[in-house]
């Protein structure tokens, strides 16, 4: 048992279920959460001495290996890729903004999408991160932070894997990031991005989560889409469109709506008021991600007066709209570029 992958109330139970009381549960808590130790290999004078024998029994604190580590010459961008225990490979990005500092999370090993223009997506499905692989990735960002007496506040589920296809892993991850006797982040920090699994927007609908919300939308039809996502042939656009519009409207927040710039293909003025007429009845912030390279896409990003052109259309519509800065592609680490990280660590 990987203690990582329980949140606090059921290391509680567990805890109990040995015959301990519940403050020693709190105590573990901040020793993974506070303190960001990474070992039950320790001396707690406050623990009972049977409790210890028990954890180092019965239980584990698995933490993915660092197989390599790259920082881009941009100074801003730096991808880990990480082993699991079963010899699987997935990457993390700490991406550097004014005023804060980022992790780009991975929630499977590959994806399932299949998105043309996607690393990740061409590489296909593999399996589902548990809970605490998906945590772990983010202590060993604020660990990595913390060396250089800096602290990680934001995170997005923006980096390998569909989210909303491993909803219970990623949901007990955020609860145990955001428990306020460990990290404590802000539900308002972190971002879970989709490619448009209907059914997760639903459910997160339903539990009225406190996160932000980002849809990869990159087609204004059901034609367009569906040539570069496929998951769209399962949930047509007006189907999606409906699940987000009950998101906004339920939760009264808007939602980043995320449209990869392909030369050609997405990139026109006629694009342009196609999206602003999609998301006219929904509160909405466009994102505009010029397409980073991979190797399995032969398209070309939109270039820099395309996007602005793009982003002069929707503000007719009243839609705020960025255009996403460029980082990290020359290690791989840009949105769509997550597959993996074929280099020595750096030190």
């Amino acid at each position: 048992m990987n203690l990582y992958d329980l949140n606090r109330k059921h290391l509680t139970q567990l805890v109990e279920s040995w015959g301990f009381r519940p403050i020693h549960a709190d105590r573990i808590w901040k020793h993974l959460y506070s303190r960001l130790l990474p070992s039950i290999d320790y001396t707690d004078k406050h623990l009972p001495k049977d409790l210890l024998p028990k954890l180092q029994s019965e239980a584990s604190l698995f933490s993915p290996l660092l197989e390599a580590d790259a920082k881009s010459c941009d100074g801003f961008t730096r991808k880990f890729l990480l082993r699991l225990e079963d010899g699987e490979t997935i990457e993390t990005v700490l991406m550097r903004y004014s005023g804060r500092m980022t992790a780009c999370v991975s929630s499977q090993v590959g994806c399932a999408m299949g998105c043309i223009f996607c690393a990740t997506g061409q590489m296909g499905f593999t399996r589902h991160l548990s809970t605490g692989e998906i945590v772990t990735q983010v202590l060993h960002v604020d660990r990595a932070l913390r060396d250089q007496g800096e602290k990680l506040r934001n995170i997005v589920f923006m980096g390998m894997g569909e989210p909303l296809h491993n909803y219970d892993s990623v949901m007990t991850a955020i609860d145990i990031l955001c428990d306020q006797k460990g990290l404590s982040l802000a539900g308002k920090r972190i971002s879970v991005s989709t490619v448009g699994h209907v059914p997760g927007i639903r459910r997160l609908t339903k539990e009225k989560r406190n996160i932000s919300l980002a849809v990869s939308l990159h087609g204004a039809t059901d034609e367009d889409r569906n040539a570069l996502v496929p998951l769209g042939r399962r949930w047509p656009l007006a189907e999606l469109m409906d699940a987000c519009r009950q998101y906004a409207e339920t939760l009264d927040r808007h939602i980043f709506f995320e449209w990869t710039l392909i030369d050609k293909k997405n990139d026109s003025p006629e694009q342009a008021h196609a999206v602003g007429k999609l998301l006219q009845k929904i509160p909405s912030h466009v994102n505009l991600i010029p397409l980073n390279p991979t190797q399995g896409y032969e398209g070309k990003p939109g270039n820099n007066a395309a996007a602005h052109a793009f982003q002069a259309v929707l503000a007719k519509y009243q839609i705020p709209c960025t255009i996403r800065q460029r980082r990290g592609i020359d290690v791989a680490a840009g949105c769509g570029q997550l597959k993996e990280l074929k280099q020595k660590v750096v030190s």
